[in-house]
């Protein structure tokens, strides 16, 4: 049983295609990164932000220096997805919005690795030099910084959103779960209103040597995702990015006068065991259990590792024939965390704007874990 009605009432983005609705859809339909940088982490393109005036969102200097860039992409893009709810000023209505984050980790200290180990290979005791240089070389601010629900706090202390809130670590699949919690938590009348998203820095090198360790990155210029299943081909160009969505009751929504730009249904997740066709055959329940009939579009957030890419392009070739596909890393590149909410924000601003009736938008993990969102004309 589905309960009440969820909509999107308010939606922020931040990507290489710049900030806000408009951007995005113009980025979508151009359907190729408007930013590519392959020179700082060569030979491992990334798409980088667009340039922000954080303090259209983030008025405070002390509170911008205080954050690391992923947290400051992920504060940004709540502020726009409450400036378009129409709630930036409502203190009322933020007390009352519960918050749901999905993000990984902070940056490191690269100077402080360094450091630590360049001593180690000297040290008499490795482990004993380890513990000390660990206590007394890490700043607890540092320390801290790596906490992902940092960001929960910093959207809480700067825009004043003051609900409940909880967040969600692993990879594809927490934005794929922080949505379908939200969305379901609003359905069964346990809460009113929600604002959920996330934001990734893909200009660390720290994530590019963890990316690369797992042989999950693609080398050299930029290809389409789908492009990319030949030898030599394969693999993902992470792209730094943010977005939230605010999620009301249609009721609540109707309420308080605010605009419903999209209905998010139920959403679908799976954690198949990775195996010959399993992704063809996870995607193909996912669409029965969504109810989805036959969208208008579909944005994929298929990440180019291969062979699953190949696997998933195959099946919405049988599930949503003459359907457009746009991969959306074609868009703002791979995202990791937040494919999820940007996919569906995406797709509601595709709903609102142009007409569209129903999207549907899939998350297929790198590693692990795939999810399905319908999204569908408001009322």
């Amino acid at each position: 049983m589905s309960g009440r009605d969820v909509v999107v009432t308010g939606i922020g983005l931040v990507s290489c295609a710049g900030e806000g609705i408009e951007a995005h859809r113009a980025a979508f339909h151009a359907g190729v990164p408007a930013r590519t940088d392959a020179t700082s982490f060569a030979p491992y393109p990334v798409h980088p932000v667009a340039p922000l005036v954080l303090d259209g969102q983030i008025p405070k200097k002390s509170d911008q220096r205080q954050m690391e860039p992923w947290q400051r992409l992920g504060v940004f893009a709540a502020g726009l997805a409450l400036d378009s709810a129409g709630v930036k000023s409502d203190a009322a209505f933020k007390a009352n919005l519960h918050l749901v984050v999905a993000a990984g980790g902070g940056e490191r200290d690269y100077a402080v690795d360094g450091a630590i180990l360049t001593g180690l290979r000297d040290a008499a005791d490795p482990g004993a030099y380890l513990n000390e240089r660990l206590q007394n070389d890490l700043r607890p601010t540092l320390f801290l910084a790596q906490l992902s629900n940092l960001l929960a706090g910093n959207i809480a202390i700067v825009h004043g959103v003051t609900g409940a809130s909880r967040t969600f670590m692993g990879e594809e699949a927490c934005g794929t779960d922080a949505l379908r919690i939200a969305q379901a938590r609003i359905a069964s009348n346990q809460i009113d209103a929600m604002l959920v998203g996330g934001s990734y820095s893909a200009e660390r090198p720290d994530v590019l040597v963890v990316h690369e360790m797992g042989g999950y990155l693609r080398k050299g210029d930029y290809r389409p995702v789908f492009g990319r299943a030949g030898e030599g081909e394969a693999g993902f160009i992470l792209g730094s990015a943010a977005a939230f969505l605010v999620l009301e009751a249609a009721a609540h929504a109707a309420a308080r006068g605010a605009k419903a730009l999209a209905t998010i249904e139920p959403v679908a997740s799976d954690r198949t065991r990775r195996g010959p066709d399993s992704t063809a055959a996870s995607l193909e329940k996912l669409w029965q259990t969504s109810g989805m009939t036959g969208p208008d579009r579909v944005i994929s957030g298929a990440t180019g590792v291969a062979p699953i890419t190949t696997e998933e392009a195959e099946a919405l070739a049988r599930l949503a024939p003459g359907s457009p596909v746009t991969a959306l890393g074609d868009v703002i590149g791979h995202p990791l965390e937040i494919v999820a909410p940007f996919g569906a924000a995406l797709a509601a601003a595709l709903v609102a704007e142009e007409g569209a009736r129903e999207v549907a938008v899939t998350t297929i993990g790198h590693r692990r874990g795939e999810g399905l969102i319908r999204v569908t004309a408001a009322g």
